[in-house]
């Protein structure tokens, strides 16, 4: 007699990609998140294990769409350069490496909070916070880099001008406060990065320029010619 054996449904599970909550942000938070998103996309635009994104939640716990977190900008090396949804962290070589919270006093209990304290679970190597209304933040950037389990301080440091610099040795980059304002640049070069925006409206000047010499050296060596045959 053959035995029949039931297995109860597999319920399928599912993780938003929103909360369906409307996405309130004031300029103060939403400009500094933009144009870190997409400095640091253009930055490592060559590598394609290099993930960039912001406002994108990630699931750290498979079967429990609770367990989620959405930083506002991250880095993960070493995962595959996509358009995602969401992050599934089962599905994904590892956690983010760095991660940057455009924080505020209506936010700073969750930043300071249940958000650092997810983050050290999770592995984030650095996490740094900007209070861009310098609100509540004093300095109003501050990073943080994970030794064991718990975060310890990153040096802030300041250049001849009084601008001030905190490096992250993960990204291989510098973040600074130039008038308030956060910007990433090279350590080594001191070029800042740009948005795609920014970048676009440099290469036109840049085509201009080099039009503008042109045409004066065919000026000076039509002028020359001219000179010459006389």
């Amino acid at each position: 007699m053959a035995i029949s054996v039931s297995h109860p449904p597999i319920r399928h599970i599912e993780y938003p990609s929103s909360d369906g909550l409307p996405m309130a942000e004031s300029d103060f938070q939403r400009k500094p998140l933009t144009y870190a998103v997409e400095a640091l996309d253009l930055y490592f635009q060559e590598r394609t294990d290099v993930y960039v994104s912001g406002n994108l939640f990630i699931y750290y716990e498979e079967g429990n769409p609770e367990a989620v977190v959405a930083p506002d900008v991250f880095v993960v090396f070493g995962a595959t350069k996509r358009d995602r949804s969401t992050y599934l962290l089962w599905n994904e070589p590892k956690a983010p490496d760095f991660v940057l919270e455009i924080t505020s006093r209506s936010t700073r209990s969750r930043d300071q909070g249940s958000k650092r304290g997810i983050y050290a679970f999770l592995g984030v190597q650095e996490y740094v916070q900007y209070d861009p209304t310098q609100e509540y933040l004093t300095p109003p950037l501050k990073g943080f880099r994970l030794v064991g389990d718990n975060y310890e301080a990153i040096p802030l440091t300041a250049l001849p001008d009084g601008t001030m610099v905190l490096h992250s040795t993960g990204l291989g980059l510098d973040l600074r406060l130039e008038n308030g304002a956060l910007r990433f640049a090279d350590p080594v070069s001191g070029q800042r990065l740009l948005t795609y925006r920014e970048a676009e409206l440099a290469r036109r000047a840049a085509e201009a320029r080099i039009a503008e010499l042109e045409a004066q050296l065919r000026a000076l060596q039509s002028s020359a010619s001219q000179s010459g045959q006389l």
